[in-house]
């Protein structure tokens, strides 16, 4: 198993101004062949000061809306709550700290199907560690992983075992954080998992893993049922299951327990569809307001945030302002609200093509405020499940909200697999 890279390239990433149309890299050394397809860049994350200092002015200037009063967050974010967010922003959040953090891990570009696609190859130091693709969803980025990447790239060093240590890719979708926005239409789930497939080829990975929530729960089913003879394990922190086709009665034989968790799960989700619907249909017109105003995309992301995290004390017990804002100021300096949104729409006009019976052996990791919680009889249906782990406490954003019981699910699913 080897890896190719090219020889070393620093690329400082500069967003453009409010004005700006694209991302655009300041500089990029001489020596190295820019027009070579299969180039493998290594990046660095360095946003412009202008850029910076645009957001803060916007900030300075935020016009919040009224509140019905003791509305909580029954109505979507709470103004009380935004505001002390809007006030760290502007006076607390350091980005540079955060670009030191981010740049502590091994980031890339390369270019596939005519897209620049970021991503991080974090490499174990055991050399003959899993290669494991993890893929992140909306409102989620490469973030997600932080606090996961060092104990699944270098176990020892953190009290575990060398036999459960992986070579880890976490790329960005196609139009989210540091890759490139697609241009043309087309670009939904299936598309991406074909990209993302494409790049662990790239990196010189015959067989590996693929882990993923949210979309990337869609885009690793698809990197794992397009290839079979690549994929040795899929591991999911959400998944996905309707009633088995064909079944007369696809009720009988599943637990009360497991079809009421489900109900209550469907109950749950119904109200909370909203953005899904508007990105699903209009996510131009939405873009205009979430590019344009850094509050209203805090506002639009925290609403989901606050609703999926398993914290009955609210959010803050589980991410710190830092997390969050992080994450945040991501998609703003990068201007891919639009872009992100997209990935909705797309979805519901492109064609994921055949898929069927994933018979890539399936781990499935249910954490209890996740959005769905089909019966496991309806998910071995759809995948070969060889473990099921119904999590004590956890959410939508598992590597970041629980990352222990996230790392120790995916080690013990991909140590019961052969070696590769």
């Amino acid at each position: 198993m080897t890896t190719r890279l090219v020889p070393t390239l620093l690329l400082l990433v500069g967003i453009g101004c409010s004005g700006s149309d694209s991302p655009s890299p300041v500089s990029t050394p001489t020596d190295v062949d820019s027009t070579d397809p299969l180039a493998i860049r290594p990046f660095t994350v360095q946003i412009p000061q202008p850029v910076l200092d645009d957001l803060q002015t916007r900030l300075q200037r935020t016009r919040f809306p009224d509140e019905i009063q003791g509305s909580n967050w029954d109505y979507g974010t709470n103004l009380a709550y935004q505001r002390e967010l809007v006030a760290y922003w502007t006076d607390e959040f350091d980005w540079r700290e955060q670009e030191r953090q981010i740049n502590a891990f091994d980031h890339f570009t390369t270019t596939i199907d005519d897209l620049d696609i970021h991503f991080i190859h974090q490499r174990s130091p055991v050399e003959d560690a899993t290669p494991l693709l993890i893929s992140h969803g909306w409102p989620g980025s490469f973030l997600e992983f932080m606090k996961v990447i060092g104990p699944l790239t270098d176990p020892e060093a953190y009290g575990g075992n060398a036999e459960d240590a992986f070579h880890v890719v976490v790329p960005s979708i196609p139009g989210f954080g540091f890759s490139e926005r697609p241009s043309t239409r087309g670009y939904g789930p299936a598309q991406m998992g074909d990209i993302f497939a494409k790049l662990m080829d790239r990196l010189g990975y015959e067989r590996y893993g693929a882990q993923g929530g949210d979309w990337g729960s869609a885009i690793t089913r698809r990197v794992a049922s397009e290839h079979p003879d690549r994929v040795i394990g899929l591991h999911l922190n959400l998944v996905t299951a309707g009633p088995p086709p064909g079944v007369e009665d696809p009720e009988a034989g599943v637990p009360a327990a497991e079809l009421e968790r489900m109900r209550e799960r469907q109950a749950f989700w119904g109200p909370e569809r909203g953005y899904s619907d508007i990105q699903g249909t209009k996510p131009q017109t939405l873009g205009y307001a979430l590019n344009d105003s850094p509050a209203g995309q805090a506002a639009w992301i925290m609403d989901k945030v606050h609703v999926l995290c398993d914290c009955p004390g609210g959010h803050e017990e589980k991410f710190t302002k830092d997390e969050l804002l992080a994450n945040i100021t991501l998609y703003w300096v990068t201007q891919t609200a639009t872009s992100a949104s997209r990935i909705y729409f797309e979805s519901r006009h492109t064609s994921s093509g055949p898929a069927g019976y994933i018979d890539v052996p399936t781990g499935a990791a249910l954490f209890p405020n996740e959005i769905a919680l089909p019966p496991r009889a309806w998910a071995e249906a759809r995948f070969n499940i060889v473990r099921w782990t119904e999590m004590p406490r956890g959410g939508h954003f598992a590597a970041l909200e629980e990352p222990q019981l996230y790392i120790d699910d995916v080690r013990a699913f991909f140590r019961d697999l052969p070696r590769l």
